[in-house]
């Protein structure tokens, strides 16, 4: 199949804007009937159908993280991470400003008290955890998703038709114990957008959630290199 560098430009961009989307607005719209539990679900089977839907077209990578870990163990050439980076940061602001849109619906809402799904260290923690602990956190949680998503998408796997299942799943499980930490980025995307509507603590340490999501992909990469170098 010959996909064209636009097409997979839209297929990152919608990805994302689903995930950020779907993931943010179970926080913010939903937040108070589903739980945690419930955020966490809605960030899995985001990627999870995601993945089906766009796939086939651009590997459905939706998180920059993700995609320069491709780069760097030469999955996805230079030209198309770049492409990827840009369309997933740019789907990610246009679904936090159509969350920040819907949100103001709601009489009671306020930006500076329900926020829009910012991820956060110290007072902007859900659980109040501090700067080291949160930039510790999103390494190991991306480190180990980027050793799922290598896993799962490599071609010495027999299963590959499950991708999606396992990818899905580790993001939720991700999720599950990392939201009382910092919220869960392990996605600079899904972090820049609605930090730049937020603003404040949110986007002063938005470098946590570029530079720990980086690093851990990057770990995860070379950990799956050890064990699936054929």
């Amino acid at each position: 199949m010959n996909v064209s560098l636009s097409q997979k430009f839209i297929a990152e961009f919608f990805g994302t804007f689903v995930l950020v989307f779907m993931g943010t607005g179970a926080a913010v719209l939903a937040g108070a009937h589903v739980g945690f539990l419930g955020i966490a679900f809605a960030f899995g089977l985001s990627v999870l159908v995601m993945v089906y839907a766009i796939g086939h077209i651009s590997g459905c990578h939706i998180n920059p993280a993700i995609t320069i870990s491709m780069l760097a163990f030469g999955k996805i050439s230079g030209k198309d991470a770049v492409s990827y980076i840009i369309a997933q940061v740019l789907g990610a602001i246009v679904a936090s400003a159509l969350l920040y849109f819907i949100a103001q619906g709601k009489a009671d809402y306020s930006l500076a008290a329900n926020g829009l799904g910012a991820n956060g260290v110290g007072e902007g923690s859900p659980d109040h955890y501090n700067l080291v602990s949160g930039l510790v956190a999103e390494i190991v949680l991306t480190m180990i998703f980027l050793v799922v998503v290598h896993g799962s998408t490599s071609k010495n796997t027999s299963n590959i038709g499950f991708a999606g299942v396992a990818i899905g799943l580790s993001l939720t499980l991700i999720h599950i114990v990392g939201i009382p930490v910092t919220g869960v980025s392990v996605n600079p995307a899904r972090s820049i957008g609605p930090a730049l509507f937020v603003g404040g603590a949110a986007l002063s340490n938005l470098w946590v959630f570029i530079v720990g999501p980086i690093i851990g992909g990057l770990i995860g990469g070379a950990i799956w290199k050890l064990y699936d170098n054929k």
